[in-house]
């Protein structure tokens, strides 16, 4: 009989985790800066960055320091004490923003669903109005929690979890007409992603966006904007929603909101305060000193190093090299994204050149089945951008043509 509490591996080599992702067969024993290592000793470039987590580099030392501080210190309490970590992040964020409150959690889906569920609340106990419904858009992706995952607007990530929680509408994107005839009297907000990250990095229309704005206003409805991916400097500003010169009522952060310590928050303007009284929604580890102090030691380094501006600088750099270098393959249809959030379109699926790359030394991931999506941290460097883009070049070069056939013999 097997011991659970053995450490040796079972005979059969079976992992105990549930199968819930498609793991590639790399595992990273240390990171630095823009590299990570395995246990062979192989360098990495890092150019997905957890998925826009580790927005400041791996193992930034401003952030270690302060976490190693508050390990010493205090873990956990409970949001029923006064949190001073809490409450000196929350001032932080609101100081550099539109916001007025902060509601910690510990993931961007739990954000959205608190941002789901004040929008709700707002409506119809503050407002007195039987509003629910919450529009989002196709190809959106808002998380997988039930409703967060309801709110995304594909498919694939609802498969087998029927019934699904009624009040969302979806409609696609910068399609103005589309979303005035679904905009009735039970609409509480319209949640939108300025760049559909993982629906292929398409940036909403500047028009567009600023009509949503409007239409919002007239019709007393909520305008959450979704910043999980692309808040905290991604795009080259601190929220992607500047680049369009609005103000939402409520935007939502996690991903590199703490250089890669899981935190998440749901950022709201003050009138929005009284729909959030106490016991209306909670988490037991949201926001407790440990995941403020990552929090503050990150906004903290972002501001000391001009970490935004570093961002929006790199970004045109990288665009422009891949521009020069890659823009003319008839592999590329088109390179887009804001920042360092940048995505590659391509003739045919690119998982063959995400492996390729990997043997490289080059990491980057998909966004859709055709599209490269690059992610570097915020503090790259031209050279190691050169690097990045050398090899691209090179993948395409050498796998290109492979892919293409495989793609089209698939159709």
């Amino acid at each position: 009989m097997t011991n659970p509490m053995s450490n040796e591996p079972s005979a059969t080599n079976e992992s105990a985790l549930f199968p819930s992702y498609a793991r590639y067969p790399l595992a990273f024993v240390k990171g630095k800066g823009s590299y990570l290592w395995d246990a062979e000793g192989n360098k990495y470039l890092d150019f997905m960055c957890g998925l826009a987590v580790t927005n400041l580099g791996h193992a930034p030392e401003p952030v270690a320091a302060k976490l190693k501080e508050q390990l010493d210190q205090l873990w956990h309490t409970s949001n029923l004490f006064q949190i001073p970590n809490q409450e000196k992040a929350a001032q932080m964020l609101t100081s550099i923003t539109s916001g007025d409150a902060v509601f910690f959690c510990n993931s961007g889906a739990e954000a959205n669903e608190a941002a789901i569920k004040l929008a709700r609340k707002y409506q119809q106990k503050i407002k007195g109005e039987e509003r629910y419904e919450i529009i989002t858009f196709t190809q959106s992706f808002h998380g997988r929690t039930l409703a967060t995952l309801t709110a995304t607007g594909q498919d694939k990530v609802k498969e087998g979890f029927h019934p699904l929680p009624a009040g969302f509408i979806t409609v696609p994107l910068n399609d103005l007409d589309a979303l005035q005839k679904v905009i009735g009297p039970h609409t509480a907000a319209i949640m939108l992603e300025m760049i559909q990250a993982e629906g292929g990095v398409y940036p909403a229309e500047v028009a567009y966006v600023q009509a949503v704005a409007e239409l919002c206003k007239q019709h007393g409805v909520l305008l959450i904007i979704d910043e999980i991916q692309t808040g905290m400097g991604r795009t080259g500003k601190l929220l992607a929603s500047e680049h369009y010169g609005i103000e939402p009522d409520i935007f939502t952060l996690a991903k590199g909101l703490a250089s890669g310590f899981p935190v998440g928050a749901m950022v709201g303007k003050a009138y929005l305060k009284e729909a959030f009284t106490a016991g209306s929604h909670g988490s037991t580890f949201g926001g407790t000193p440990l995941a403020t102090a990552a929090v503050i030691a990150t906004l903290e380094t972002m501001q000391e190093q001009n970490v935004v501006q570093h961002a929006a600088e790199m970004g045109d750099y990288l665009m422009q090299q891949l521009e020069d270098k890659l823009s003319s393959h008839p592999f590329v249809i088109e390179i887009r994204g804001k920042g360092l959030m940048i995505g590659i379109e391509c003739t045919a699926p690119i998982n063959e050149l995400i492996l390729a790359g990997q043997k490289k030394g080059l990491l980057f991931v998909s966004a859709g089945p055709n599209v490269i999506r690059l992610l570097p941290n915020l503090l790259i460097t031209k050279e190691e951008i050169d690097h990045a883009v050398s090899i691209l070049s090179e993948l395409i070069q050498e796998h290109a043509p492979v892919v293409g056939t495989a793609g089209a013999n698939s159709n």
